[in-house]
Parts: structure tokens; sequence; C-alpha cells
């Protein structure tokens, strides 16, 4: 393959993973998954980590509020990136099959943050098979400022126990293969923790509940 024709499949590449992850964020932010500028996504590229720049909002990203950095985290253009990129960073070094990184402050997955669990490597139950199937387990990552070495510390010492994960008081932060990868599988982890949240304000949260859960 010629060097021109290479670089246009590459830039085919490059506009597909675009288009794919502007219309994550948009359907996100539409369905009250995330708000204002809180969240941020990111995905790999010609050895690129392209992320959403700081103070993006998921309801109007366009591909002009992507940031680019390589993978020392040194930036590669003007646009600063959101102030976590660590986390996405710790993912891709860790988990070389990943290609793309959400992380959102989905409420329900919020609110079951509050709840005590028995097991932190394990946190939501899967309510559905279909967290399992998609996502795997949900690991806690406690408390730490959002932005701050505290909380990339904490989450890298924990990044390998989890296939997603949980920033107790903060939100989700869920890896996939791709863009939409990442997608399915931050959906059953927000729908999950819907359903385990109402089950236990229904009073259904009991230790002999949960145990049986999976």
């Amino acid at each position: 393959m010629s060097e021109l024709l290479k670089g246009r499949e590459m830039e085919k590449e490059l506009r597909q993973k675009m288009e794919e992850a502007v219309w994550v964020a948009r359907s996100l932010f539409e369905r009250n998954r995330t708000t204002g500028s809180s969240a941020n996504l990111s995905f790999l590229h010609n050895q690129s980590m392209y992320i959403t720049a700081g103070g993006s909002c998921f309801g109007t990203l366009t591909e002009e509020n992507f940031a680019v950095m390589d993978m020392e985290g040194r930036p590669l253009g003007d646009k600063k990136p959101s102030k976590e990129w660590p986390l996405h960073l710790g993912i891709y070094r860790k988990k070389p099959r990943t290609g793309a990184v959400l992380h959102t402050h989905g409420t329900h997955a919020v609110l079951w943050s509050f709840v005590p669990v028995r097991d932190e490597t394990d946190c939501i139950p899967a309510c559905t098979p279909y967290l399992k199937m998609k996502l795997g387990r949900v690991c806690m990552v406690p408390y730490e400022q959002p932005g701050s070495q505290a909380l990339f510390d904490a989450f890298e010492k924990r990044v390998m126990s989890g296939d997603g994960y949980l920033l107790k008081r903060h939100g989700a932060v869920v890896p996939g293969a791709d863009i939409m990868d990442a997608f399915y599988c931050l959906e059953e982890l927000e729908e999950n923790a819907r359903i385990a949240w109402e089950l236990w304000r229904a009073g259904e949260g009991s230790e002999a509940y949960w145990m049986h859960a999976d």
C-alpha cells in the first residue's frame, strides 16, 4: 500500500472514530447520563490518545473538542485535555487491548457508590446477566478529589482488579475495545446500578439477597 493510500485510510478511520465518539457523547447527554461538562471520553488512533478537551460538554461535542496526546502523556496540539486524562492513559498502558475509555457521572452509578458492599472488586451486583456478559467485574475506587494525583494513584492501584470501575461519590470509568464497545458496557453498568439501587431502596438489600444476585 502506498503512503498516500495508507494516509487516506488512516484519515477515514479517524473520521469514523470521531463520528462515533460524538454520537455516543450526544446520546449520553440527551438521556441524562451526564450533565454540564462533567464527563470525558477518549479513544486511541495511530498510537495517540484523542481525549475530550477540558470544559467540553457532551451535549455540544464536535470533532474540534478533542485534544491529542502521546502515550507518555505529552500534548500533541494546542488543545488542553480533560484534567482526568491520567485515568484514561492508566488503562491504556496496563490494558493494551483497550481502544476507548468513557467516564461519566451517571446518577445511579453515583448513588450506588454510597451503598456499603461486601466485595470492592465486584461492587455492582449483576442484576441482569448482561453486566457480566458485556463488561465483567466492576471495581470500587475510594473517594479522592476529582482531578487530583491522589485519585490517579488510587485508580492505578486498582486498575487490574476490575473490568470497569466505580469511583466513589464520583462516577463510572469504563474501557472498551472501541468507543461503541465502551458505550455498550457503560450502559450495562448504569442499568445494573439503577436496578440494584431500586432493589436496595425497596428493602431487598440484605446480605442473603446479594449473595444470590449473581
